[in-house]
């Protein structure tokens, strides 16, 4: 989950995944698509051998296209099941216990993040990343402009990637031009109906688009 030549890079957040067949499915369309740095996994409810198993049918084709793979919030079953990393939801104070539960080579990214100090606590955990924006618990938003405001302040500052979540399509474009290093389409782009592939491609062709306006200033 590294970055190319600077540029925005998208991330893909699945909605609760109980069915690893049909979302590998739907992530082998989205890749299709172009360009696609990680897949933050979400798993349903289960026991840890089914979510172990769920992992590990995805992270066979996610990582064969040279895409990280990072489980929400269960460092164990990350790395059962062959993950890349795990993507916290606690807080800073979860970072320590992930970090021993997980050898060092394997990513610890963290959300749920409402507060600046927040953020720059779990930069100085050691996080691989940060993500502003993203749904609260009860599935409200915060508004557009205060994630833009974050993700550029962020971007601005400190080394640590952040990643800028779109809470739909027409949000992408302000949040790459907040220089955020990932743009990270939720649940939403996996709706039934929605082309994915195009709408990673458009996507892609944002991050091109806003690229070639930086290097011409």
């Amino acid at each position: 989950m590294t970055t190319q030549s600077s540029s925005t890079r998208l991330m893909l957040i699945t909605p609760p995944v109980a069915d690893a067949e049909a979302m590998a499915f739907r992530l082998m369309q989205a890749m299709a698509g172009g360009d696609v740095a990680a897949v933050l996994l979400r798993l349903s409810a289960g026991d840890d051998r089914s979510r172990i198993e769920r992992v590990k049918r995805l992270a066979g084709p996610v990582q064969a296209n040279n895409v990280a793979l990072v489980v929400e919030d269960n460092a164990l079953v990350a790395a059962r099941g062959g993950a890349d990393g795990v993507h916290l939801t606690g807080g800073p104070a979860a970072v320590s216990e992930a970090r021993s539960s997980l050898k060092s080579e394997r990513i610890i990214g963290i959300g749920a993040l409402r507060a600046r100090h927040d953020a720059m606590d779990a930069g100085e955990a050691g996080v691989d990343y940060v993500m502003f924006g993203e749904p609260r618990p009860d599935g409200s938003l915060p508004p557009l402009a205060a994630v833009v405001e974050r993700a550029g302040w962020w971007a601005e500052i400190f080394e640590t990637p952040c990643v800028a979540y779109a809470p739909d399509a027409d949000s992408i474009p302000a949040l790459i031009e907040t220089g955020a290093e990932f743009v990270a389409l939720g649940a939403w782009a996996f709706d039934e109906g929605q082309d994915i592939r195009a709408l990673v491609e458009q996507a892609n062709q944002a991050i091109s688009a806003c690229a070639a306006r930086k290097t011409a200033r």
